[in-house]
């Protein structure tokens, strides 16, 4: 069986699909280069805020302008991919661009970021620059019409997975009910021509439903040709509706390039031929069957490894036994994608060590809107937060402070509720990477409806 896999990943194909992927993602992200620019998002995000979590605790902004000028990269790189210009150095650069940016804040987290970088991962060992572009114009030595299947299978299967998984995780009771899609869409009847039936309960529950399966059963049917067109038109829909009634921006158009991948490898040249009938190849394809390709084993172990991984990290939330939509365990790099909305309110709560003097931060005081949600709902951007503030206090002249959270969310227009245990001294709790996060409060824990006292008992201060 393996072998006959590694006959079909060598097996020859036509380069033209995978053209059609690198010149989209290329121009998409050059499309959202200036959209952040157009925005001031840049500065915005990594700038004007005090405070930035990273992912890595290396990864730290640039100054001005410097920062600018790097995230001018990501258009400069995306355009030269699109053109195929110098291209395994474009696409590297573009993925590295974009990661580091990525890396810089995880409160900025978004699944089509993380998305891309997976993608420009997966491009980079791609021969994707060979054929349509200025590097086979410039360098004929490298030119060829065909490439390997494994390319294609590769993109394919990254995929599948992604959207497998976004079906998946919405298997959930909240969703299955119609929520949060009636609490977003609700007032919402005028942005889309079908908006009228946003005033009818059912819509919701069908439009979650259709959703999933949408996703765990569209998505195996893109590999059939039979139903290959179909779902794709039914996706294409799909996400041109996500775009007029949600602020996502890139995802649907960039979901719906690399389902692109799904048809016949020539696909371009057949569509061409057959609506316009005046496209006419500059020179006779190479004959596939005349071409050998050889997979080389560390590339296969390579990808193998990776596919695992991507298989691995959505399930990871199943070891946690809590809801994921409320504890936010196992939330990051499983494709939860606009499946839940929370309101937070709180405040984080700095007691000197002999207990005598209290400060009460409200992060909204002091950060942009969009970083204090994540600070108030994030489990590790929380504990995050806790550290900082033990450290600015440090510096201070205040030694063994402690640190607690009192933060309380809506889930999905449930009344607000305790979240985090606020008798929970966080810099004396170590972070687990591998566990769920023991001082978040069960989603039907209830506690006494006032808020922190404005001193702690002394029983309290020992314990």
């Amino acid at each position: 069986m393996l072998a006959r896999l590694k006959s079909h990943l060598e097996a020859p194909i036509s380069i033209q699909s995978l053209v059609v992927v690198r010149v989209a993602f290329g121009l998409i992200l050059a499309w959202d280069c200036w959209r952040y620019i157009d925005n001031t998002r840049i500065y915005r995000y990594y700038v004007e805020p005090e405070m930035l979590f990273p992912f890595l605790q290396f990864v730290q902004p640039l100054p001005e302008p410097w920062i600018h000028i790097v995230w001018g990269g990501v258009g400069l790189f995306g355009v030269m991919v699109a053109l195929g210009l110098f291209y395994r150095f474009s696409i590297i650069a573009l993925t590295l661009i974009f990661a580091y940016f990525f890396l810089l804040d995880r409160a900025q987290y978004l699944n089509h970021n993380y998305m891309v970088i997976l993608y420009g991962a997966l491009l980079c060992f791609m021969p994707a620059g060979r054929a349509y572009s200025l590097d086979a114009f410039l360098f004929p030595r490298i030119k060829s019409l065909v490439i390997p299947r494994w390319p294609v299978a590769a993109i394919k299967f990254q995929t599948e997975i992604i959207l497998i998984y976004a079906g998946w995780v919405k298997i959930a009771d909240d969703w299955l009910r119609g929520e949060p899609l009636r609490i977003w869409l609700s007032g919402d009847a005028d942005k889309i021509f079908y908006g009228f039936l946003f005033q009818y309960d059912m819509a919701f529950v069908l439009a979650a439903w259709g959703t999933i399966a949408l996703h765990m059963l569209g998505a195996p049917l893109l590999l059939w040709r039979r139903t290959r067109l179909p779902v794709f038109l039914i996706y294409a829909f799909f996400h041109w509706s996500n775009a007029q009634l949600f602020n996502i921006g890139i995802f649907p158009w960039i979901t719906l390039a690399l389902t692109t991948i799904f048809f016949e490898p020539d696909w371009p040249q057949r569509l061409v031929s057959r609506f316009l009938g005046v496209f006419k190849p500059v020179e006779k394809p190479q004959p596939v069957e005349q071409v050998k390709f050889r997979l080389h084993p560390l590339l296969a172990s390579g990808l193998a490894l990776w596919f695992a991984i991507q298989i691995y990290l959505p399930e990871r939330q199943l070891r946690f036994d809590n809801n994921v939509a409320w504890t936010g365990d196992g939330h990051r790099f499983s494709w939860r994608m606009c499946i839940y909305t929370r309101d937070r309110e709180g405040v984080f709560r700095v007691v000197s060590a002999d207990g005598l003097e209290s400060w009460d931060i409200d992060p909204n005081d002091f950060m942009a809107r969009r970083q204090a949600r994540n600070v108030l709902a994030r489990p590790d951007i929380v504990w995050m937060y806790a550290q900082r503030l033990e450290e600015l206090w440090a510096l201070g002249g205040y030694e063994n402070v402690r640190v607690y959270a009192d933060v309380r969310v809506a889930l999905n227009g449930r009344p607000m509720q305790q979240f985090t245990d606020p008798y929970v001294d966080l810099t004396e709790v170590p972070w687990d990477w591998l566990g769920p996060t023991t001082w978040i409060l069960p989603l039907e824990s209830r506690v006494s409806e006032t808020w922190l006292p404005d001193t702690y008992p002394p029983e309290f201060m020992r314990r």
